[in-house]
């Protein structure tokens, strides 16, 4: 693909990344150092939930870095709109459990400083670039076009299911949902966004 049809990202939106890669390894530190993370956390996490947390950051943690490498729209849309959506939920479902944050720490007021200045720079990014045409990639066959709905919805109503009755849907207590939910509504929006731009 051209570089003119795929400009590369501002260097303002690069520096960001690099700041979201210095949190992601601090949340990364929860699969890897636990001890040591887990009592800085916003609030308390239990060994599986710690490690599992642990291993969502430092998957987001290797897609931004491929971000910085690869440093074009395509494929940074798809990835601005996946911390879009996660960000925001994340931080909907924090000011729902505001009970579970000790304000008398730092973290809870660092951890909601990060999460809604990512909702705001991806978001104010995706929306100054939402007239760019999407990059041209492979064509689906109708089969896949037609699967990619269903699974949307199948994980989309299951996502929603977990961050809505989380005890009901996954008996999984608290925080633990939320990355449970944030993944499979992350996947569900990366098909449903893959879908829409081979059509």
């Amino acid at each position: 693909m051209p570089a003119s049809n795929n400009p590369p990202f501002p260097a303002v939106l690069r520096l960001f990344s690099v700041m979201v890669i210095i949190v992601l390894i601090i949340g990364a530190g929860l699969f890897f150092a636990p001890v040591l993370v887990k009592p800085r956390w916003p609030w308390a996490v239990t060994p599986f939930n710690a490690r599992f947390l642990g291993g969502f950051y430092t998957a987001e943690m290797v897609v931004m870095a491929a971000l910085l490498v690869w440093n074009r729209w395509s494929p940074g849309r798809l990835v601005l709109v996946m911390a879009f959506i996660f960000t925001a939920i994340v931080s909907v479902a924090s000011f729902i459990n505001l009970g579970y944050f000790n304000f008398a720490r730092k973290a809870p007021w660092l951890w909601f400083l990060v999460y809604l200045a990512s909702v705001a720079v991806s978001g104010l990014f995706l929306w100054r670039a939402q007239a760019r045409p999407s990059a041209e990639g492979v064509t689906l066959n109708p089969a896949w076009r037609g699967y990619m709905p269903v699974e949307l919805a199948i994980l989309g109503l299951y996502g929603v299911g977990l961050l809505l009755f989380p005890l009901t849907f996954s008996g999984v207590t608290l925080f633990g949902w939320i990355g449970i939910s944030g993944v499979f509504k992350l996947y569900a929006a990366s098909r449903y966004f893959s879908s829409q731009s081979e059509s």
